[in-house]
């Protein structure tokens, strides 16, 4: 009995060693932005446009902007001594070195014409099986490009369409309803960008996603307002897909859909990202995928309040388009009033005709300092016992009436229903 009982003990011991040791480690090797990311500095002016609110813009500015761009300056956008705050434009695009300011007051305004941002194939501003008939509001290309102010950029996603009689938001709620896909313009993409940067501003009424950064390496969006209505479908906040080292902070994010979503498709992997200091209202929380085919690595998430999302923090993918995720760090986290607080999920909107296996694999989920202050769903659902999510837990409070799904899951650590309020805060 006695050696039982030694045997026991000793186990004890080690595995408490083992996820001490674990913990400490990861706190010190953190997996992040490799850059070293301070607050951006708006750079020299090259011209200024006065806000005209009857005028359409889309010429001028994209001229001005590709002339101050050559000489590694940006354009200012200003209201007019009459009280105008608009600039109405079509697409914009934003080279190399070249950049908008938008000034306190000054709203950059989507014309709501569908024909503005169409592809060539007449399918912008329709419905059909595919979705991508539209070009961005805004594109921003190349290295050293940015965005900057704290000014407004408009999608108009509730305003009628030219020459419809709907919104861009009716559209996308009419495509769920009859299962097909829209075609809305996103508000702003980042191709293939290098050091880009998104400071200060207010993106509102997104038609569709409000930021994509599509194979990009290197981005700060620093202190960034995000608000678009809850019912405002596939409007997501910030969406990094196939990118790395990208910072977000001081951010604030309420939309219609994930607040912040980083995927990885075919085109590569997401990794070495930084997420810190932000708050979320109303959207579908933090995720993770669905895509992760790529693979997603090396990401931390510290410091982040949710308040009346559908969900927290989830990561989910299935056999479709899974993938390996792995080194994803969650630390200082204060989740209130979210139906669910947790989700890992490797078979989210699984498509069983798919015969194409893309495993997903959940490996080093580690989660440090974590309220969840309102009772909810957590779910740890791996694929089988030859897939197990495995997840590393320390200071990790759920609740009082919280419940569980825990399939193929080996959670290392404890959970317990020690509830401090005190622990949370807004950022």
């Amino acid at each position: 009995m006695k050696i039982l009982f030694y045997r026991h003990a000793k186990n004890i011991f080690f595995h408490t060693i083992f996820i001490i040791t674990i913990l400490f480690f990861h706190n010190y090797v953190y997996a992040k932005d490799t850059r070293s990311v301070t607050e951006p500095v708006i750079p020299k002016i090259c011209k200024t446009l006065i806000a005209n609110n009857d005028k359409d813009f889309t010429n001028e500015i994209n001229n001005t902007i590709a002339d101050c761009a050559k000489q590694h300056k940006i354009v200012s956008l200003v209201t007019s001594d009459n009280g105008d705050t608009h600039f109405f434009s079509g697409p914009i695009i934003i080279p190399s070195y070249g950049g908008l300011l938008i000034n306190k007051k000054v709203i950059l305004t989507a014309i709501n014409d569908p024909t503005l941002y169409d592809k060539g194939n007449e399918r912008c501003g329709t419905l059909d099986n595919i979705g991508k008939g539209c070009k961005p509001f805004i594109t921003l290309k190349g290295e050293n490009s940015g965005l900057y102010g704290e000014g407004y950029i408009d999608g108009q996603g509730g305003v009628v369409l030219k020459n419809k009689k709907y919104t861009w938001w009716q559209l996308a709620t009419e495509a769920k309803v009859s299962h097909k896909r829209q075609n809305n313009p996103h508000l702003i993409d980042i191709n293939s960008g290098h050091n880009t940067i998104i400071y200060k501003l207010n993106l509102i009424n997104s038609p569709n996603f409000h930021v994509v950064p599509y194979q990009t390496d290197g981005l700060t969006i620093w202190g960034v307002k995000i608000n678009t209505p809850s019912d405002a479908r596939n409007t997501d906040g910030i969406d990094p897909s196939s990118s790395q080292n990208i910072t977000i902070t001081q951010s604030n994010i309420s939309t219609g859909d994930d607040n912040i979503a980083i995927k990885a498709g075919n085109k590569g992997a997401s990794k070495h990202i930084s997420i810190l200091n932000n708050n979320f209202g109303y959207g579908h929380g933090m995720s993770i995928g669905s895509e992760t085919n790529g693979g997603v690595n090396d990401i931390l998430i510290k410091n982040l309040t949710l308040q009346n999302t559908t969900n927290g923090l989830r990561i989910k993918s299935n056999v479709t388009n899974g993938g390996l995720v792995t080194d994803i760090h969650y630390e200082n986290i204060c989740i209130f009033n979210v139906k669910n607080p947790i989700i890992l999920d490797t078979n989210y909107n699984n498509n069983e005709e798919n015969k194409e296996k893309n495993i997903p694999q959940f490996k080093n989920i580690f989660f440090e300092n974590i309220e969840v202050l309102t009772s909810g769903l957590l779910k740890f659902s791996g694929l089988n016992e030859e897939n197990m999510i495995e997840i590393f837990v320390n200071n990790f409070h759920i609740k009082n009436g919280s419940s569980w799904i825990k399939d193929n899951v080996i959670i290392h650590g404890n959970i317990d229903n020690v509830i401090n309020n005190n622990n949370c805060t807004l950022y």
